[in-house]
């Protein structure tokens, strides 16, 4: 560490709690040099060639000189591959067991030396080098990993010294000092794919949704201030890849929660003497298993055999999904009512506050200010009777001070992270110097749980869980725990370097299992800032601290999009960005942005500019004001696209391509998207802009602000006054609102001559857990009228709902 970081720690955390971080940092490099040994001499592997195979129900396992590889396709058509012996479980990303085997797949030899293993929706070969290509049933490929390379310590005793392997006694390129000890394997493999094909996910990425050519590392981080579309990584990585090409889409996912970097180069047709180049993949990573998964087919059906494979998503309840309003430095309760009657004096519909960290009594988790919220759970009541919930934020890091009942209690439960000696792990955090409970223990996990019910008792609905990536402040290296901290990862026994990732994901199931069991009649609401693959099953999550600029604006729409893509379909930004005061316009632009995505919240740091919308003036209150009653009016839609989610896992935020994947221009679209089926929503991301080109994908769509019809595929240019953002509906579709009385109305968009169309909906059942029943409506033209019908299993009937049709001719 030089003068000039120390000086930044001081200037971002304080004076006092900036050398409390310093010595933090020193003495977590101190922690690593004597728990985790610096990498000796290192020997490569590489698979060498086949030798035998044996078959198993779905695939079998097969042989090569120097390693093995197994291979099941399930019945749903999703490939699991592993090599060295590496099974599906144990396993953080998936739900449960492992899907079951198809009972027609099976592996017979392939051509020169090879073995292949065809199935009705996936063929994989396998060449006798190792290579695993994953082909459509037509036999097109859509995926080749190549022969996997691992360097293993010589000392090690585990496989690979037999003729062929290579002592390598220097790190490869690309590898961090320091990042792997004695007794773990780091591997790489590369990948091909078609030459068209673009590359999506990887998790929160502030510079997607696309994913350029570059290097993406896979470790949970806290950028150190707000973020910008430039910055990598972020909170939530994943090693999840969504991949689209002309032969179609499909899903790769490396199940291993090791530190990593994924490099990404796409490829070019006709390159060179006019042969195509394929789009590369190259996965690194520090440890752990080489496994994965492949998931293939339509993009509905690749998060489909996503959402059964990793857990259906969490399904918020109803009020989450209207208007919510956070800020870092209420700071006090009074200052929550002025806000909360700020919306309602002006007819503004607000479903929910989040308190920070400056409700806590210094800022120790589970705690409150007496003096600046003397009665919370009496405030909690109050605001209930105004439709509006409190939700808290809850911090991993305990503050390890004797007499703080959390510490003690989890001291003695033995709930803590330790180093390789067996003391307690500790970092600097907002109370100070903190403990951290060693979330990958089921135990702790359960204690943990248990203390929501002081959340409850304080009267909040639900919670946000930050800083969890876990954070501990540090003026250089990773703002983390040290890599050698001991973590019982459910009995398997290991260190931070496998933890990290995961930590995040089960500490969101500690809260979501810990309220079903406080409150078994009510769905939680959880939203993390950190997690991994699988952490849909627990809730959702924001953006985290991005940055207060028309480039942070871009990058909101960027991350819900990709997690989208991911398995997390209920998330959404800092509306107005978290540092900063935006301009009118900005907040404005933001706010009509977010009110279309499903987690709608506006936040902001404490000493940033105001977000409540009458502060940046009438014009801007009056926009904001048709922003929120657009929203209100389509909270059936929303509340079927929740549904939608947990019964399919599709996103509610769609990219362009999702019906359409084979087209190219729509594979590049970034700057609009899809809110399910239904509509399209072209927001403004750029300063002074009133009006922008939208790119429609095939068929007829409507203006919905003045009725215009337009015919896709193809580009069009339309108005976007300060007013409104362009928003189109598809002809033909039927989407649930909410009438001028309130109640459950079907709004219908007029289908194109010789076209149908329809639509779903699922009603509110309430917060709890009853079923939901899918309505499915059908849309026609008959004699020039629009005919709307509810199908159901015995024939169509008439809607039983009001209808107003919309729309007419282009």
């Amino acid at each position: 560490m030089d003068g000039r970081e120390l000086v930044r720690s001081i200037k971002v955390f304080g004076a006092v709690r900036g050398w409390r971080t310093a010595r933090a940092a020193w003495r977590q490099r101190r922690t690593d040099a004597w728990g985790m040994p610096p990498r000796g001499p290192e020997r490569a592997r590489v698979p060498g060639l086949a030798t035998a195979a044996e078959a198993a129900p779905g695939g079998g396992t097969i042989r090569f000189t120097r390693s093995s590889l197994r291979i099941c396709v399930s019945s749903g058509g999703t490939v699991f591959w592993g090599w060295d012996g590496a099974g599906p479980l144990p396993s953080y990303a998936l739900a449960g067991e492992a899907p079951d085997p198809d009972p027609r797949a099976s592996l017979e030899p392939d051509t020169d030396g090879g073995w292949r293993i065809v199935s009705e929706r996936v063929t994989v070969a396998v060449s006798r080098h190792g290579a695993v290509e994953i082909r459509t049933p037509g036999g097109v490929m859509l995926r080749r990993d190549l022969p996997p390379r691992w360097w293993e310590p010589v000392a090690s005793g585990v496989p690979g010294r037999g003729p062929g392997a290579m002592a390598v006694t220097e790190a490869v390129e690309g590898e961090r000092d320091g990042t792997a000890a004695a007794g773990t394997a780091r591997w790489v493999q590369r990948s091909e794919v078609p030459a068209d094909a673009r590359f999506f996910g990887l998790g929160g990425r502030s510079a997607g949704p696309r994913l350029r050519d570059g290097s993406y590392r896979l470790w949970n981080t806290d950028p150190k201030g707000s973020f910008g579309p430039g910055d990598d990584p972020l909170y939530l990585t994943m090693p999840v890849q969504f991949v689209v090409s002309d032969a179609g889409t499909h899903l790769a996912f490396h199940d291993n929660s090791w530190d990593g970097r994924v490099t990404l180069a796409e490829g070019e047709e006709g390159a060179g003497s006019g042969h195509d180049r394929p789009g590369t993949s190259e996965v690194r990573m520090d440890g752990g298993p080489l496994r994965g998964w492949v998931v293939v087919g339509t993009p509905a059906r690749v998060l489909h055999g996503w959402a059964a494979l990793t857990g259906a998503p969490a399904l918020p309840p109803d009020w989450a999904l209207g208007p919510q309003h956070a800020r870092w430095g209420f700071g006090s309760a009074r200052e929550v009512r002025r806000v909360v009657a700020g919306y309602r004096e002006r007819g503004l519909p607000l479903a929910a506050v989040h308190l920070d960290i400056d409700h806590y009594d210094g800022h120790r988790v589970f705690t409150v200010d007496r003096e600046r919220f003397p009665d919370l759970p009496g405030l909690a009541a109050e605001l209930r009777e105004q439709g509006v919930r409190l939700v808290s934020i809850v911090d991993p890091a305990v503050k390890a001070e004797p007499g703080d009942p959390v510490y003690d209690s989890g001291r003695a439960a033995g709930a803590f992270v330790r180093d390789a000696r067996g003391g307690e792990v500790r970092g600097v955090v907002w109370p100070g110097e903190c403990a951290y409970p060693d979330f990958t223990d089921p135990a702790v996990r359960e204690w943990w749980g248990g203390l929501y019910e002081e959340r409850l008792r304080q009267g909040f609905a639900g919670v946000w869980h930050d800083m969890n990536e876990p954070v501990a402040f540090a003026p250089f290296g990773d703002m983390t725990l040290p890599r050698s901290a001991r973590h019982a990862l459910d009995g398997r026994g290991g260190d931070h370097r496998e933890a990290h990732n995961v930590y995040g994901l089960t500490m969101a199931g500690a809260g979501y299992e810990g309220l079903r069991r406080l409150r078994p009649d009510e769905r939680p609401f959880l939203v993390s800032r950190s997690g991994w693959a699988g952490m849909q099953r627990y809730g959702g999550t924001w953006s985290g601290d991005v940055s207060t600029g028309w480039p942070g604006l871009r990058a909101s729409l960027a991350l819900v999009l990709g997690l989208g893509l991911c398995g997390v379909p209920y998330s959404g930004p800092d509306v107005g960005g978290f540092d900063g005061s935006p301009t009118p316009e900005l907040f404005l632009r933001w706010y009509q942005l977010g009110a279309w995505l499903p987690l709608f919240r506006t936040h902001a740091a404490i000493g940033a500019g105001r977000r409540e919308p009458w502060e940046f003036g009438p014009e801007v209150l009056e926009h904001a004001r048709v922003a929120l009653a657009e929203r209100e009016r389509l909270r059936p839609y929303f509340t079927t696209l929740a549904r939608l989610a947990r019964m399919t896992g599709a996103p509610y935020v769609r990219p362009l391509w999702w019906g359409a994947p084979e087209d190219r221009v729509l594979r590049d679209c970034e700057d609009a998207f899809l809110l399910g089926d239904a509509l399209l929503v072209a927001p403004v991301l750029s300063r002074g802009a009133d009006r922008r080109a939208v790119r429609l994908p095939r068929g007829r769509w409507y203006d919905t602000a003045t009725g215009q019809a337009y015919e896709g595929p193809g580009q069009v240019l339309l108005d976007a006054p300060l007013s409104r953002i362009p928003v189109l509906a598809r002809a033909g579709a039927v989407l649930p609102v909410r009438g001028e009385d309130g109640a459950l109305a079907l709004e219908v968009w007029a289908p194109a001559a010789g076209r149908a169309g329809g639509g779903l909906v699922v009603r509110d059942t309430g917060d709890g857990w009853e079923p939901a029943e899918i309505e499915r409506y059908q849309s026609r033209l008959v004699d020039g009228r629009v005919v709307v019908e509810r199908v159901t299993d015995d024939g169509v009937e008439a809607p039983g709902l009001p209808v107003r049709v919309r729309g007419g001719a282009a």
